[in-house]
């Protein structure tokens, strides 16, 4: 059940992708908000409690429903119950026709119109950037958001918890975002648990994610880039999933140099000797990268689905008198 819920999940949502924008997204959205509003008084205990309140209110009625078909041997109830969770937290569609548009633009030399759809996309100042950095960044950006909308979610519906572990997944990693990444919230201690219990939920995750890469990409070149570079973004799950992507496609991945002992951006003019003779493996970020994410991508999601067919018929053959 867990394989086929997964792929008429990921056939749905390529049929009719759900926005990012979409109401119940926003609902979440708005009672993070609230909830931020009501328990933030300037304590991490506040946070845990506010943390722990929207588990209790969005993932424990997502597994009570679904323990209650599979109660029953509702067998059809909890197969449509699993599909529409999976379709409502996956997002591999969310936000592919911004990298999509931006492959399109730079192909046809529209730098531009580049620019302003990665702004709109990513929120950053893109005046003036050359190809090369928009093609990092897209690239970026689309390797982290396929794995925290996609086989982080994966990973967790796997789970005993079922759908309710993927809505565990989706949901804290958007209270890790929303309660420590906007401006008035950066120096606030009510993020602080929200962004700790992401760390472990996705410690395991952002790990299968890395070694799905090297092993649809240049296993020898992501394993030395994860080993040896991860360290230098100040976000150890960032620079596991870019170090392992870049290195996995031949593509240098990260600003200049990014380290965790200085935890800034370090331009390529103030880069230390040091780093100068130990850069990443692979070129410079360029429109070709932009196809070799979506190969590494499409590659690792189509290896995740085989590890789960043959697990689930591993079972299914157990399962057989």
């Amino acid at each position: 059940m867990t394989f086929l819920s997964i792929l008429c999940a990921l056939l749905i949502e390529q049929m009719k992708p759900l926005r990012a924008d979409n109401p119940i997204y926003a609902e979440i959205k708005s009672l993070a908000l609230r909830m931020e509003t009501w328990f933030n008084a300037g304590h991490s205990t506040h946070g845990r409690l506010g943390w722990f309140l929207m588990m209790v209110i969005l993932v424990v009625p997502t597994g009570l429903i679904y323990w209650f078909f599979k109660y029953n041997n509702w067998t059809l109830a909890a197969f449509a119950w699993n599909v529409l969770i999976i379709y409502l937290t996956l997002g591999f569609r969310h936000y592919s026709h911004y990298f999509t548009s931006i492959q399109l633009a730079l192909n046809a030399g529209d730098e531009a119109g580049a620019r302003a759809l990665l702004a709109e996309w990513t929120k950053l100042d893109t005046v003036g950037m050359e190809v090369s950095e928009i093609a990092r960044i897209a690239v970026e950006k689309s390797l982290v958001t396929t794995h925290r909308n996609v086989f982080g979610v994966f990973f967790w519906f796997l789970m005993p918890l079922g759908p309710a572990g993927a809505v565990m997944y989706r949901v804290s990693e958007h209270l890790a975002r929303a309660w420590n990444e906007p401006e008035h919230m950066r120096n606030e201690a009510f993020g602080q648990f929200a962004s700790r219990a992401f760390y472990w939920i996705d410690w395991i995750p952002v790990r299968l994610t890395a070694v799905a890469f090297a092993v649809v990409g240049n296993f020898e070149d992501a394993i030395y880039a994860w080993r040896n570079f991860a360290h230098r973004w100040t976000n150890e799950a960032l620079g596991i999933i870019l170090s392992a992507g870049g290195g996995a496609m031949g593509v240098r991945l990260g600003s200049p140099a990014e380290t965790a002992v200085k935890a800034q951006v370090v331009d390529a003019n103030t880069v230390d000797i040091e780093l100068e003779d130990d850069v990443m493996p692979g070129e410079e970020p360029n429109i070709r990268a932009l196809q070799s994410t979506v190969g590494l991508v499409w590659r690792a999601l189509l290896l995740w689905m085989l590890l789960l067919l043959l697990i689930s018929s591993a079972w299914w053959l157990g399962a057989s008198p």
